[in-house]
């Protein structure tokens, strides 16, 4: 699944794809928020780790769970 978070006062988003469902990410975005957390984590398919600041998020878009189709589509 594809992952978009945007933060306050950056010009660019961050991108990354993700093993994790949709439900997944949005409870833990939940849980962070609602308890105060500074920062969120995730993992991206590569093993790569991202650390975002809580405070600063501008918005957090959640892709489609499907496989990408490779080729031409008729």
């Amino acid at each position: 699944m594809e992952i978009r978070i945007g933060i306050v006062n950056t010009g660019r988003e961050l991108n990354f794809e993700t093993s994790a469902s949709a439900d997944e990410v949005r409870a833990r975005v939940s849980a962070a928020l609602e308890q105060g957390a500074t920062h969120l984590d995730f993992a991206d398919v590569k093993g790569n780790s991202y650390l975002v600041p809580t405070a600063n998020l501008a918005f957090i878009e959640l892709g489609t769970e499907e496989s990408r189709r490779v080729g031409f589509v008729a």
